[in-house]
Order: C-alpha cells, then sequence, then structure tokens
C-alpha cells in the first residue's frame, strides 16, 4: 500500500514539474516576439536620440543589423503561428491567414521606406522584382539543388507548377513590363484612373488563382505520390506548428507582427541614409525589403525540399512570387494615391531581358514532372547574374 501511495504521489508531481517546464520552453518559443516589443519600446522611447548621429558608420551597421536581425526574428515567428492559424481554420481560410501576414509585412516596409526621405518612384518595383529573382531563381535554385542531391531526382505536380506559372507569367508582364510601353503609364499621380485599373485587375488575377487553388483544383497543388520513408518527418513538423489554442495563435501572431510594422519606420531610415548618403546601388532597398519578407518560406521550402515533398516547396516557392505581385501592387498603388507619391513599375530594359528569361527557364524547369541537379545549377546561375548587375548594370 505505501508503495501504491509513492507511487501515486509520484504520478501526481509529474503535471506539475511539467508545468513548472513549460514556462521557460514557452519563453523560447516565444522569444522572437518579446526582443521585437522590447526592441520597439526602446526605439519609441528613444529612437530620435539613437539613430541622431548616423553619420558614425559603425554606429550606423550596428543599428542596421540589430533592426534587420529582430525584424527578421519576428517574421519568422510571424509565419509559425500564421502557419499554426492556418492548421486550426482549415483552407481557404488559412492559406489567406499566411499570405495575408507575410504581405502585411512587406507592404509594411514599402510604405515605411516610401514615406521616408526623398521620393523613390522605383522602390516597388525593385522590390517586387528582387522578390521574383530571389524566388524564381535563388530559393528554387537551392531547394531543386538540395533535394536533387539528395535524392537524384524529385517529382512535383505538374498541373499545380503549370497553374502558378501562367499567373505568375501574366502579371508580372503585365504589370512589371506593360506600363513601360504604354503611352500612360499606371502612375497615381499622372493617371489614377489607370492606376485604379491596375489594381482590379491584379487582385482579379490574384483572387481566381486563390478560388482555383483552395477550392475548385485543391488535387493540383497536393503531392502526387507519398513517400512513406519522410512522411513522419512531415506529420512531426506540422504537429509542432499548433501547439496551442487558436486564441493563443492569434494572439502572438499579432504580437509577432506589430514590431515589424513598427520598426520598420526605424530601419527605413538606416536604410534611406545607407542608399542617398553612402551612393549605395537604389535597387539595395528592395532587396533588403524581399530578403525580410521571403526569408521563413524560404526555410520551409528547403526543409519541404529535403523531406522529399518537393510539391509543398514549390507550393510556398511560387506562391510567394504570385502572392508578392498579386496583392502588393494593389497596396503600393493605393499608397500613391493616398499620399500622392509616385509609383513607377515599369522595369529596365536589362531587367526585363532577365525576368524573360526566368520565366522561360521556369516554364522548362517545371514542365516535366521531375527536376534534378542541373535545373538547380541553372536557376542559382541566373541569380547570380541577377546579384551582379545590382552592383554593375
Amino acid at each position: 500500500m505505501a508503495k501504491a501511495k509513492t507511487t501515486g504521489r509520484r504520478k501526481a508531481a509529474t503535471p506539475r514539474s511539467a508545468a513548472k517546464q513549460s514556462a521557460p520552453s514557452l519563453l523560447r518559443a516565444e522569444a522572437p516576439a518579446i526582443a521585437g516589443i522590447l526592441t520597439t519600446l526602446l526605439f519609441f522611447a528613444f529612437g530620435d536620440t539613437i539613430l541622431s548621429d548616423l553619420e558614425n558608420h559603425a554606429l550606423t551597421v550596428v543599428l542596421f543589423v540589430w533592426l534587420f536581425a529582430t525584424i527578421m526574428w519576428c517574421s519568422f515567428g510571424v509565419v509559425r503561428h500564421a502557419e499554426a492559424v492556418a492548421e486550426k481554420l482549415g483552407e481557404p481560410y488559412g492559406t489567406l491567414v499566411l499570405t495575408g501576414s507575410v504581405i502585411v509585412i512587406e507592404v509594411a516596409l514599402l510604405a515605411s521606406i516610401m514615406l521616408h526621405g526623398a521620393n523613390n518612384p522605383t522602390l516597388a518595383r525593385d522590390a517586387m522584382f528582387a522578390t521574383l529573382m530571389i524566388v524564381l531563381n535563388g530559393m528554387v535554385g537551392v531547394a531543386l539543388l538540395m533535394g536533387a542531391l539528395r535524392y537524384w531526382e524529385q517529382e512535383y505536380n505538374l498541373a499545380g507548377a503549370r497553374a502558378f506559372l501562367v499567373v505568375i507569367a501574366a502579371l508580372s508582364v503585365f504589370a512589371l513590363v506593360l506600363p513601360k510601353y504604354t503611352e500612360t503609364a499606371p502612375d497615381p499621380i499622372q493617371s489614377p484612373a489607370k492606376a485604379i485599373l491596375f489594381m482590379a485587375i491584379t487582385l482579379l488575377f490574384y483572387a481566381v488563382f486563390i478560388a482555383i487553388q483552395t477550392l475548385r483544383h485543391r488535387a493540383f497543388f497536393a503531392e502526387p505520390a507519398e513517400h512513406p520513408e519522410d512522411a513522419g518527418l512531415v506529420a512531426a513538423d506540422h504537429e509542432q506548428t499548433a501547439t496551442g489554442s487558436l486564441a493563443f495563435h492569434v494572439t502572438m501572431l499579432l504580437a509577432s507582427l506589430l514590431p515589424v510594422v513598427l520598426l520598420a519606420e526605424f530601419l527605413a531610415v538606416i536604410v534611406d541614409f545607407g542608399i542617398e548618403d553612402l551612393a549605395l546601388p537604389d535597387p539595395l532597398g528592395g532587396v533588403l525589403i524581399a530578403v525580410l519578407v521571403i526569408a521563413p518560406e524560404g526555410l520551409t521550402a528547403f526543409n519541404a525540399a529535403l523531406a522529399n515533398q518537393l510539391q509543398r516547396a514549390v507550393n510556398v516557392c511560387l506562391g510567394s512570387a504570385l502572392a508578392t505581385i498579386g496583392l502588393t501592387i494593389p497596396a503600393v498603388l493605393a499608397i500613391g494615391i493616398l499620399t500622392g507619391r509616385d509609383v513607377h513599375l515599369g522595369l529596365t530594359d536589362v531587367e526585363t531581358v532577365l525576368l524573360i528569361l526566368t520565366l522561360f527557364v521556369s516554364g522548362l524547369t517545371f514542365g516535366g514532372g521531375r527536376t534534378n541537379v542541373l535545373q538547380g545549377v541553372v536557376h542559382l546561375l541566373l541569380f547570380a547574374v541577377y546579384v551582379m548587375l545590382i552592383f554593375s548594370p
């Protein structure tokens, strides 16, 4: 009897000890939101003093790294909680929450830099072009290379990849190439009516695709075959995503998202100073925004490729590119109309050639149902060309 009582006491103590351990683990898991909130409070209280001596380049670099790292860390937290909310809500609401969270980050960064300092009408264009190059060449190249080195060849759902690419190609040419060749550009100041028309058509493109993806043809975006040896790994990833209630994940999503939106203003001051006063290439502002927005989704795509779930990697990569074009353009044009800022969407001749080449190669890459090392290397070489052209146009 004594042994039974002792055993009972030990069993009863186990939940209490687990509860004690849960608090530190919770703090570790939510460290991005905590760091973001503390940094936000510090900059809102002492921001003018902290940013008062940007001529001190060493201090400016430290501040940039601090803000950039904090915003990126919070972005990872946003995506993690958005994926958990997506699990709880199911489709199509889950996809909309995840996409909406990422786009809010991008629009907040764009708006902050657009509204700070001198008018930079090409910033939004540079950010969207950078996103396309990083996703379609950088992220896709790394994912294909990593997966091919591990599995030799990988399969994906051909119908889903084609659906992504046909909309990405049409939308990117419509939004980033066509405005250069029209007699009147869709500028919010010079031609607000055409800007509103571009906003409406862009949103219609994206809305039609979302309806296809989440309702009518969901099977297009599913894995073409099961991979039993990796199913446990993917399942474990999903189990670790939603660890709390829906209300908890929504609250923490907002807590992680708010510092990104608020700190974007201070990062914009440093980015604007660096580009204008240090004579850095103008497209670097767009590249920084693209990296901050895409990094969490890039990590998700790489993990999926390593788990032999190439379709999941394709959905993440191509979905990021499509959401950026389909939702950022309307948001940026709306900001331009409301604030009286010029927005130039048309790419330069060199950028147009690189975009068309990227779309052509992407069509060939995702036109056969299987991928290998060669396709990954080709996309990475195109990405290297893009990076080179930033510093030597």
